[in-house]
């Protein structure tokens, strides 16, 4: 389809992805493409070995293999014309470079939806020193070795960081043979939440809140590594892997390599209440925003937008000048990050979603032209998710923004 115009095409084969797509033709939109750079659909929730997914969406529990199988079934029985092994190497003026093994191609749309989710942070960008031997991994890699090879690269693994996708890490582990000798976090509360946060200890995993790794050493593989605890002092453990946990990033190199650009905050694509980014031919979901939610809320989010995508075929793609929507430290990032006057009647995100950096005891608070219009107080925990319901009055508002006074 090399310079043909589809009406929508979708860069993304994960929940959010295939959710817009099935919306979208379910909505009577006629040629709607999603593009997928790995040979099935799914995403990340093909090599997880675990459930739940899918009870909201189709109304029973997958594993994740079975719920990508299940999205792969719904985009084909809604009509989407899936194109798998393509990958997108470029966004410009609404055009997009693709190559394939059909070679290098360019394809336009009358609209384009990115929903290319988050990765984990890799060891090179944690700055961790110390040898290069093998047996250091994301969660993702693991999990890929797992289900794709039938490997397991360590057997006694240190963990680092204690978000949702850590222990989905240790289930892996437990599941297939490894036992973990530790688990580090170097902030000093877990960031899942309980009863989440309480799997470590119930697996018998030591647990070092406030610890850094600050050394890996081994020849040919992971020997052994070195702990700088909370009160300062070094311990050395013996294990045989380390297995780099969380702290995802957006996959946004298609935003940074494009004039529309990266939020500072969310380091995704800045974006409407209608998921529309500065280019309002352009649009964005699932946890290429703000890494990182659950499949099914990528779900829920890919099929709002695409609702939100399939109104705005009918209007003109000029939406109008955004009003950026501005936050107080210690907040991270707000979603979406910008609001339109000239957007649908009803907005595809009807919350703001907020981030701490880091954990905070205060008053949060929404004003509209210096006008206060919602708070809560609270202590408020780094990385957890905090909804703010989006009032309609802040379309039309010259100033929208989150304040935060921190108390002792």
């Amino acid at each position: 389809m090399s310079d043909a115009m589809a009406d929508v095409i979708i860069v993304g084969g994960g929940p959010s992805g295939v959710a817009a797509a099935i919306e979208l033709r379910a909505r009577g939109v006629g040629h709607v493409v999603l593009l997928e750079r790995e040979r099935e659909l799914g995403g990340a929730t093909r090599h997880c070995a675990h459930s739940p997914f899918g009870m909201r969406e189709f109304g029973r529990v997958y594993l994740g293999a079975a719920y990508g199988r299940r999205l792969e079934a719904e985009a084909a029985r809604a009509g989407v014309d899936v194109r798998t092994r393509h990958s997108v190497v470029r966004l410009e003026d609404g055009r997009l470079d693709v190559t394939s093994p059909r070679g290098v191609e360019t394809l336009s749309a009358r609209r384009i939806l990115i929903a290319t989710g988050a990765r984990e942070t890799p060891r090179s960008a944690r700055l961790i020193s110390g040898d290069r031997p093998i047996g250091i991994v994301t969660t993702g890699t693991l999990q890929s070795y797992v289900a794709f090879h039938g490997l397991m690269p360590f057997r006694r693994p240190v963990i680092v960081g204690s978000e949702l996708v850590s222990l989905s890490a240790i289930l892996t582990c437990l599941t297939h043979g490894a036992r973990p000798v530790a688990m580090v976090e170097p902030g000093p509360h877990p960031l899942a939440g309980p009863p989440f946060s309480w799997f470590p200890a119930l697996a018998g995993i030591p647990f070092h809140r406030g610890a850094e790794l600050v050394d890996i050493r081994g020849t040919s593989r992971v020997e052994n590594v070195t702990l700088r605890l909370r009160d300062g002092t070094v311990q050395d453990i013996a294990c045989d892997g380390v297995l780099l946990t969380g702290r995802f990033m957006p996959e946004s190199a298609l935003f940074r390599q494009s004039d529309i650009g990266v939020d500072a905050g969310s380091t995704g694509p800045a974006i409407d209440q209608d998921g529309r980014s500065l280019d309002p031919r352009i649009f964005a979901s699932g946890n290429l925003l703000r890494a990182v939610e659950t499949g099914g809320w990528a779900f829920r989010e890919g099929r709002a937008v695409g609702r939100a995508i399939a109104e705005d075929l009918a209007r003109d793609a000029d939406a109008g000048a955004p009003i950026p929507v501005t936050f107080d430290s210690p907040m991270k990032l707000v979603v979406p990050s910008l609001l339109r006057r000239d957007a649908n009647a009803t907005p595809a995100f009807r919350d703001f979603q907020l981030r701490m950096l880091r954990r905070a005891r205060g008053r949060l608070s929404l004003e509209l032209d210096g006008r206060e219009v919602w708070a809560a107080e609270r202590t408020w925990m780094p990385e957890r998710r905090i909804l703010v319901p989006l009032p309609p009055a802040a379309v039309e508002a010259g100033t929208v923004h989150f304040r935060f006074r921190e108390t002792a």
